[in-house]
């Protein structure tokens, strides 16, 4: 579900390729830790036609991010462009 050129900044600020992305996806999915994930405060808004912006934040081992995937409705489907993970400072 990702475009070829695809690439996501992370909640560190690097920045990771489609290939390294699907590659950790690929090793996780092999030995799934037993993992907690809470999402929450979704919104979704138009960018231009066929082309959202999805917001959420996203509770995991006791770090909260705002996480953000651009996606396009193409022929085959929904593609995700981009993704980013920012995390939340406690103020």
């Amino acid at each position: 579900m990702t475009a070829p050129d695809f690439w996501e900044t992370g909640a560190s600020g690097r920045r990771y390729s489609r290939a390294y992305v699907l590659d950790v996806l690929e090793e996780r999915h092999k030995a799934p830790p037993a993992e907690a994930w809470e999402a929450s405060d979704f919104h979704c808004r138009e960018l231009a036609t066929d082309v959202y912006l999805l917001t959420y934040t996203l509770a995991f081992n006791g770090r909260r991010t705002r996480r953000t995937t651009i996606w396009q409705e193409r022929a085959g489907g929904w593609t995700a462009l981009y993704h980013q993970g920012t995390v939340i400072r406690d103020s």
